[in-house]
């Protein structure tokens, strides 16, 4: 009989939280090992890189999707909720269905008599979940670097590398080579390795620790760029910004590469899907607020593309920061001050990870007051000509939706 006073899976993993980020592949592989496998039943697409991951596999799971696929799509963090984190055909997974495959996950780590982190119990839970609805292909999204991380385990017919910037440098190393280097890991011998525009082939060569074929995706233009949506070629783009158009050009070379891995994919529908490709926290109008916009960027690569699109637009908001003490903040900070905002009011949530008043003034360089995500939902609430930004971390933008009582999706 079952223990009705058992804490959920869920509320296990969670737990799993201050277990922190391990190095090395052997508990995913006995956690496959022991469920048999699930990672073997469909093609698998790895989407690497610094900044830019979660959009690009936004557009193309909404591209495949409309091109008739049955895609199952991996992502990190979540928002609001930890079933975000993996879809299926367009919809995340219900919470019923991630208790029963994390209870699977939970008994395969039990029986391999190891403890496994989150982030590893989570990709074991969506690669089952994958196999179980029958996905025509899965896209993998890449927690940190790419050597050690859980999703390379699996064996892609298919790598992306978005961008290469400096961020999590206390594992990855304090250079670009060096980072690149971990990420490029996920790239398979003589495997097609999909290059965002920004990315120089002749850059990238010498750091491949083997002989991908390289495929570099060709910029998209002339483009109409607005505050709240872009278009190419009068085609609408379902999410904004300059910076979004290299993440769409990198989703359209993975699917010639698919195209020419024999998959089925006619280019109709294709812009269908890219215009309704919808990524919250990535210049995302919220639903139910007056000009409240939010954008998750946490490194100064992030910040400088978002100041760089408010610039462009001519959009001077009101801006709303936290931040989560281990990033560069300072960096972030003075990316973020080429926008010239209207005001600046910072925000500290109740977690031990996030920086503090003065830690943030001093990155600032300047003083502002400071509000609990609670005061700072509740001034969100009030009406607002100018726009509103809230940025600085994917963290904070949860933090805040959860007050707000908003579920993103």
């Amino acid at each position: 009989m079952a223990d009705t006073n058992a804490p959920s899976f869920v509320a296990r993993l969670q737990e799993r939280g201050h277990l922190g980020i391990k190095c090395g592949l052997e508990n995913i592989q006995a956690l496959l090992a022991g469920l048999g496998h699930p990672d073997q039943n469909f093609p698998v697409i790895l989407i690497a890189g610094t900044n830019g991951k979660g959009s690009t596999g936004a557009f193309l799971a909404h591209m495949l999707q409309a091109a008739g696929l049955v895609v199952g799509w991996t992502t990190s963090p979540h928002l609001t909720d930890v079933t975000e984190r993996i879809w299926v055909d367009g919809e995340p997974i219900g919470l019923g269905a991630l208790e029963l495959l994390l209870g699977e996950a939970f008994e395969a780590e039990e029986q391999a008599g190891l403890q496994a982190t989150y982030f590893e119990l989570m990709i074991t839970a969506a690669l089952s979940a994958f196999r179980m609805t029958g996905v025509e292909v899965a896209l993998l999204e890449v927690g940190m670097g790419g050597r050690w991380d859980a999703t390379n385990a699996t064996d892609p017919i298919l790598t992306v590398l978005t961008t290469i910037g400096l961020d999590h440098q206390q594992y990855l190393g304090d250079t670009r080579e060096a980072i690149a280097r971990e990420k490029l890991c996920t790239a398979r011998e003589g495997r097609p390795l999909v290059l965002g525009p920004t990315l120089d082939p002749e850059w990238i060569r010498p750091l491949l620790p083997c002989a991908p074929h390289l495929k570099p995706a060709p910029r998209l233009g002339p483009a109409d760029i607005r505050w709240d949506h872009s278009r190419v070629g009068g085609r609408r783009v379902g999410l904004p910004g300059l910076h979004q158009l290299d993440n769409l050009a990198t989703a359209f070379e993975a699917v010639r590469q698919l195209q020419a891995l024999g998959f089925p994919i006619s280019e109709e529908p294709l812009w269908a899907g890219v215009a309704r490709t919808h990524w919250p926290g990535r210049l995302w109008k919220v639903p139910g607020l007056d000009s409240v916009w939010m954008d998750g960027a946490h490194n100064p690569d992030g910040a400088q593309v978002l100041a760089e699109h408010a610039l462009a637009c001519g959009v001077r908001p009101h801006l709303f920061f936290g931040a989560m003490a281990d990033k560069d903040i300072a960096g972030v900070a003075q990316e973020l001050k080429r926008m010239r905002p209207l005001s600046v009011t910072f925000i500290q949530g109740e977690a031990a990870r996030y920086a503090d008043l003065g830690r943030l003034c001093e990155a600032w360089g300047l003083e502002a007051p400071l509000l609990t995500v609670a005061e700072a939902a509740a001034s969100l609430r009030a009406p607002a000509k100018a726009p509103r930004l809230v940025t600085g971390s994917l963290y904070l933008l949860g933090d805040l939706l959860r007050a707000l009582g908003i579920r993103p999706f």
